[in-house]
């Protein structure tokens, strides 16, 4: 191994763990049950106000 292929070696290495830190801050965590995806409430209707389950 010469010295130009050591440095794109250790150029691509650098490039390829600053890719993943950036991308590692990035990521931004899922808040469960946001914007009513978790439990539905009944609108109208005999069972108005109440939560639906999935079981039917």
């Amino acid at each position: 191994m010469n010295k130009f292929e050591f440095k794109n070696l250790v150029r691509d290495l650098k490039d390829s763990l600053k890719e993943k830190t950036f991308f590692k801050d990035l990521r931004k965590e899922v808040e469960t049950g946001a914007n009513g995806t978790q439990n539905y409430v009944v609108k109208k209707g005999i069972n108005k106000n109440t939560i639906a389950s999935t079981r039917q």
